[in-house]
């Protein structure tokens, strides 16, 4: 497994402990890391991804409700809803990973710690935030250069 794959499903732990016990996430993180063994990259990472959902989650959480046309996101999933999260954090800030790689590694967590119907769901959410995305960056970049 991947350093960045340990550290996508790390994270996904991470939140899940979050919605269920409201600590702030250094306490989440450290309490997470306590009795796991792993490199400081992957540990770094999950803390970037932990971090940033949690700095980012309004935003996030609405351009996931955007796109979900018969599911509001109090009604997913707790596990679908942080696989999701993770996704849509690192499509918008993740620039060093292509989002096909980010949809694919969510798709693949989903399977693991969900099921087929989830990573389907998975699928199509992060597609359509995908497209729209791109047109976002699209757009911003015709301003920028108008």
């Amino acid at each position: 497994m991947g350093k960045r794959r340990k550290a996508r499903e790390s994270t996904l732990q991470i939140l899940f402990q979050l919605d269920f016990n409201h600590y702030l996430p250094e306490r989440a993180i450290k309490q997470y890391w306590e009795n796991r063994k792993a490199s400081e990259e992957i540990k770094e990472y999950s803390a970037w991804l932990v971090n940033g959902i949690i700095s980012h989650q309004e935003k996030i959480d609405n351009i996931i409700q955007s796109v979900s046309e018969h599911w509001r996101l109090s009604r997913m999933a707790v596990i679908d809803r942080n696989i999701l999260r993770m996704a849509v954090f690192e499509l918008l800030f993740e620039e060093d990973i292509a989002a096909a790689i980010v949809i694919n590694e969510a798709i693949e967590i989903a399977k693991k710690y969900s099921s087929v119907e989830a990573a389907a769901f998975v699928n199509g959410i992060l597609d359509a935030i995908r497209k729209r995305l791109r047109s976002i960056k699209k757009s911003q970049k015709e301003e920028k250069n108008g």
